[in-house]
């Protein structure tokens, strides 16, 4: 419950995991691995901040797009496993951007996931990443993010 509790004190909270938009599960664990599926930043089922960064959004409304997309890895996180504090580590973090013809700043978007993890999981938050261009993602989204988490049995 630490990191749960560590959300609380940056006034974040978890949204609620509804049912996949298409056939697909939020979450597939092999062996200590958690795949989780991709994630738009929603609240409730509704996309909460869509457009093209770079053209209708700024670098920091796509941040806070990834850090929504984040939020929602954790929850579907939090269903799989039962406690947050059983992810023993981030091992790798794929984040798709919507922007603008000739936007480079994709890894600057994505940090707004990455910084979150950091800040609740130290070191361990921090994975291998990539961070993508898209022309198009679901629903108009900013960002859509996927990761894959080592637990604890």
């Amino acid at each position: 419950m630490i990191i749960e509790e560590k959300l609380k004190s940056m006034g974040l909270e978890l949204p609620a995991v509804a049912d996949p938009a298409g056939l697909y599960v939020y979450t597939r664990r092999v062996g200590n691995l958690v795949y989780v599926s991709g994630q738009t930043p929603d609240i409730n089922s509704v996309l909460q901040i869509k457009g093209v960064v770079g053209e209708d959004l700024t670098i920091e409304d796509g941040k806070k797009a990834a850090q929504l997309s984040a939020l929602n890895i954790l929850s579907v996180l939090k269903r799989e496993l039962g406690d947050l504090d059983r992810v023993k580590q981030f091992v790798h973090l794929t984040g798709f951007v919507r922007c603008a013809k000739g936007f480079e700043e994709h890894p600057q978007v994505i940090n707004g996931a990455s910084e979150l993890f950091r800040d609740l999981y130290g070191a361990a938050g921090v994975g291998t990443r990539i961070a993508l261009g898209a022309y198009e993602l679901p629903e108009g989204a900013a960002t859509e993010l996927t990761a894959i988490v080592e637990v604890t049995d």
